[in-house]
Protein backbone atom coordinates (compact mmCIF):
# COMPACT_ATOMS: atom_id res chain seq x y z
CA UNK A 1 0.00 0.00 0.00
CA UNK A 2 1.23 3.40 -0.85
CA UNK A 3 1.61 6.59 1.53
CA UNK A 4 -1.92 8.58 0.96
CA UNK A 5 0.29 11.86 1.63
CA UNK A 6 3.21 11.73 -0.89
CA UNK A 7 1.88 8.62 -3.08
CA UNK A 8 5.30 7.89 -3.17
CA UNK A 9 6.73 5.63 -0.24
CA UNK A 10 5.30 2.60 0.97
CA UNK A 11 2.60 3.35 4.23
CA UNK A 12 3.53 1.56 7.02
CA UNK A 13 1.79 3.38 9.52
CA UNK A 14 -2.05 2.87 9.76
CA UNK A 15 -4.50 5.15 11.56
CA UNK A 16 -8.29 4.54 12.06
CA UNK A 17 -9.98 7.67 13.50
CA UNK A 18 -13.58 7.27 14.74
CA UNK A 19 -15.19 10.59 15.67
CA UNK A 20 -19.12 10.87 16.00
CA UNK A 21 -19.02 7.09 14.89
CA UNK A 22 -17.70 7.65 12.10
CA UNK A 23 -14.57 5.72 10.87
CA UNK A 24 -11.73 7.19 8.77
CA UNK A 25 -8.28 5.64 7.73
CA UNK A 26 -5.43 6.70 7.24
CA UNK A 27 -2.41 4.78 5.44
CA UNK A 28 0.96 7.22 5.58
CA UNK A 29 5.02 6.37 5.46
CA UNK A 30 6.41 7.40 8.56
CA UNK A 31 8.33 10.47 6.96
CA UNK A 32 4.85 11.78 6.58
CA UNK A 33 3.47 11.12 9.67
CA UNK A 34 6.70 13.11 11.41
CA UNK A 35 5.69 16.43 8.73
CA UNK A 36 1.89 15.86 9.76
CA UNK A 37 2.85 15.82 13.79
CA UNK A 38 0.87 12.58 14.34
CA UNK A 39 2.55 10.90 17.26
CA UNK A 40 3.90 7.50 15.33
CA UNK A 41 3.75 4.33 18.26
CA UNK A 42 7.29 3.27 19.48
CA UNK A 43 8.73 6.44 19.17
CA UNK A 44 9.71 8.57 21.97
CA UNK A 45 6.32 10.83 21.77
CA UNK A 46 4.67 7.96 20.47
CA UNK A 47 1.68 6.78 22.85
CA UNK A 48 0.91 3.17 24.64
CA UNK A 49 -1.18 1.89 27.20
CA UNK A 50 2.10 1.76 29.50
CA UNK A 51 2.42 5.76 29.05
CA UNK A 52 -1.47 6.14 30.01
CA UNK A 53 -0.87 3.98 33.17
CA UNK A 54 2.37 5.83 34.53
CA UNK A 55 0.43 9.22 33.33
CA UNK A 56 -2.15 7.94 35.79
CA UNK A 57 0.29 6.71 38.54
CA UNK A 58 2.21 9.86 38.62
CA UNK A 59 -1.08 11.43 40.85
CA UNK A 60 0.59 10.69 43.77
CA UNK A 61 3.91 11.83 43.12
CA UNK A 62 3.15 14.95 45.62
CA UNK A 63 1.37 12.83 48.30
CA UNK A 64 4.66 10.50 48.84
CA UNK A 65 2.32 7.88 49.88
CA UNK A 66 3.94 5.94 52.75
CA UNK A 67 3.47 2.49 53.76
CA UNK A 68 4.89 0.99 57.44
CA UNK A 69 7.12 3.41 57.38
CA UNK A 70 8.33 2.99 54.02
CA UNK A 71 8.15 5.59 50.90
CA UNK A 72 6.07 4.24 48.24
CA UNK A 73 9.34 4.40 46.17
CA UNK A 74 11.23 2.42 47.79
CA UNK A 75 8.69 -1.08 48.31
CA UNK A 76 9.49 -4.09 46.88
CA UNK A 77 7.71 -7.45 45.70
CA UNK A 78 9.27 -10.15 48.05
CA UNK A 79 8.36 -12.57 45.95
CA UNK A 80 9.96 -10.80 41.95
CA UNK A 81 12.18 -7.87 43.41
CA UNK A 82 9.85 -5.53 41.77
CA UNK A 83 10.03 -2.06 42.74
CA UNK A 84 6.99 0.58 42.85
CA UNK A 85 9.18 2.93 40.85
CA UNK A 86 9.80 0.07 38.41
CA UNK A 87 6.16 -0.41 38.10
CA UNK A 88 5.00 2.57 37.88
CA UNK A 89 7.48 3.05 34.42
CA UNK A 90 6.37 -0.37 32.66
CA UNK A 91 3.16 -0.10 33.75
CA UNK A 92 2.61 -3.67 34.69
CA UNK A 93 3.16 -5.75 37.41
CA UNK A 94 6.14 -8.59 37.62
CA UNK A 95 3.68 -11.39 39.57
CA UNK A 96 0.56 -11.76 41.64
CA UNK A 97 2.00 -11.19 44.77
CA UNK A 98 2.90 -7.33 43.36
CA UNK A 99 -1.09 -6.44 43.81
CA UNK A 100 -1.27 -7.37 47.37
CA UNK A 101 2.54 -5.35 47.96
CA UNK A 102 1.26 -2.41 46.12
CA UNK A 103 -2.15 -2.45 47.11
CA UNK A 104 -2.16 0.92 49.12
CA UNK A 105 -0.92 2.63 45.70
CA UNK A 106 -3.40 0.88 43.74
CA UNK A 107 -6.42 1.90 45.19
CA UNK A 108 -6.40 5.62 45.16
CA UNK A 109 -5.69 5.21 41.49
CA UNK A 110 -8.07 2.73 41.14
CA UNK A 111 -10.84 5.06 42.62
CA UNK A 112 -9.40 8.06 40.39
CA UNK A 113 -10.05 5.99 37.31
CA UNK A 114 -13.00 4.16 37.94
CA UNK A 115 -14.75 6.14 40.57
CA UNK A 116 -15.05 3.32 43.20
CA UNK A 117 -12.65 0.35 44.32
CA UNK A 118 -15.75 -1.98 44.73
CA UNK A 119 -16.78 -3.82 41.40
CA UNK A 120 -20.40 -3.06 40.48
CA UNK A 121 -20.84 -4.63 37.04
CA UNK A 122 -22.97 -7.65 35.31
CA UNK A 123 -22.44 -10.55 37.47
CA UNK A 124 -22.14 -14.22 35.70
CA UNK A 125 -24.99 -15.88 34.94
CA UNK A 126 -24.45 -18.91 37.21
CA UNK A 127 -23.09 -17.42 40.23
CA UNK A 128 -24.98 -14.46 39.97
CA UNK A 129 -27.55 -15.23 42.11
CA UNK A 130 -25.89 -16.47 45.63
CA UNK A 131 -23.43 -13.17 44.62
CA UNK A 132 -26.22 -10.89 44.72
CA UNK A 133 -27.68 -12.36 47.84
CA UNK A 134 -24.24 -11.73 49.60
CA UNK A 135 -24.41 -8.40 48.97
CA UNK A 136 -27.89 -8.30 49.94
CA UNK A 137 -26.80 -9.71 53.62
CA UNK A 138 -23.78 -7.00 53.36
CA UNK A 139 -25.90 -4.12 53.01
CA UNK A 140 -28.46 -5.91 55.88
CA UNK A 141 -25.68 -6.25 58.22
CA UNK A 142 -24.66 -2.76 57.83
CA UNK A 143 -28.13 -1.33 58.46
CA UNK A 144 -28.50 -3.45 61.56
CA UNK A 145 -24.81 -2.27 63.00
CA UNK A 146 -26.43 1.47 62.08
CA UNK A 147 -29.63 0.21 64.07
CA UNK A 148 -27.89 -0.65 66.83
CA UNK A 149 -25.74 1.88 67.20
CA UNK A 150 -28.80 3.92 66.93
CA UNK A 151 -30.45 1.96 69.91
CA UNK A 152 -32.92 1.05 67.87
CA UNK A 153 -33.00 -2.78 68.99
CA UNK A 154 -36.19 -4.21 67.94
CA UNK A 155 -35.34 -2.85 63.94
CA UNK A 156 -32.19 -4.36 64.20
CA UNK A 157 -33.41 -7.70 65.47
CA UNK A 158 -35.39 -8.15 62.62
CA UNK A 159 -32.83 -7.06 60.13
CA UNK A 160 -30.68 -10.26 62.55
CA UNK A 161 -33.32 -12.75 61.28
CA UNK A 162 -33.68 -11.77 57.27
CA UNK A 163 -30.09 -12.34 57.47
CA UNK A 164 -30.04 -15.74 58.89
CA UNK A 165 -32.87 -16.29 56.63
CA UNK A 166 -30.31 -15.22 53.79
CA UNK A 167 -27.78 -17.24 55.24
CA UNK A 168 -30.06 -20.31 55.25
CA UNK A 169 -30.75 -19.90 51.84
CA UNK A 170 -26.94 -19.27 50.86
CA UNK A 171 -26.27 -22.98 52.73
CA UNK A 172 -28.84 -24.64 50.95
CA UNK A 173 -27.46 -23.66 48.09
CA UNK A 174 -24.19 -24.83 48.29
Amino acid sequence: MICQECQQRPATLHFTKIVNGEKTEFHICEHCAREKGELIPGTSGGFSIHNLLSGLMDFDAGNKAKVAGTPAQQLQCPECGMTYAQFRKLGRFGCSSCYQTFDRQLDPMLKRVHGSTAHSGKLPARAGEQIKVRRQVNELRQQMQQRIAEEEFEQAAQLRDQIRELDKQISQEL
